[in-house]
């Protein structure tokens, strides 16, 4: 059983952000060297997440607008979590956008669908953050 992990670091220009990171991804799993097994891929902050979908700038906007609808950010009173910070509602977004991805390798490659990307969703940006990468197989 081989291993490989590595890192990606983001500082996103504004308080939420969406990157497809399926290009990163791709090439962590080729430099791997694993053929078949699985990839994990997560943020290592709770207040982003990493999730698949399409990578179509409509449904972005969507999941964007549906987030804040959900778990806006103002006004903070609204959250008891924001009289220490003012970041509750991207605690809240991490929570129903997903904590982590695992992925299927095949032929040394990621098995996903036509139309699925990996991506990575900020939501208190502005400030370094790193994603960790593990892939695990033969």
């Amino acid at each position: 059983m081989k291993h490989a992990t590595d890192y990606l670091t983001f500082e996103t220009p504004n308080r939420r952000d969406y990157l497809n990171i399926t290009p990163q991804v791709e090439e962590f799993v080729r430099r791997s060297g694993i053929e078949h097994g699985l990839c994990l891929v997560n943020p290592m902050h709770i207040t982003a997440a990493v999730y698949v979908n399409d990578d179509e700038q409509g449904l972005i906007a969507d999941f964007d607008e549906w987030l804040e609808r959900l778990a806006p950010h103002e006004p903070v009173e609204h959250y008891r979590h924001n009289r220490a910070e003012d970041n509750a509602d991207a605690h809240l977004k991490r929570q129903l956008m997903g904590h982590q991805v695992v992925l299927p390798i095949t032929d040394g490659r990621l098995d996903l669908g036509p139309w699925e990307q990996v991506f990575y969703a900020e939501f208190d940006g502005r400030r370094p953050k790193r994603v960790v990468m593990k892939a695990i197989g033969e």
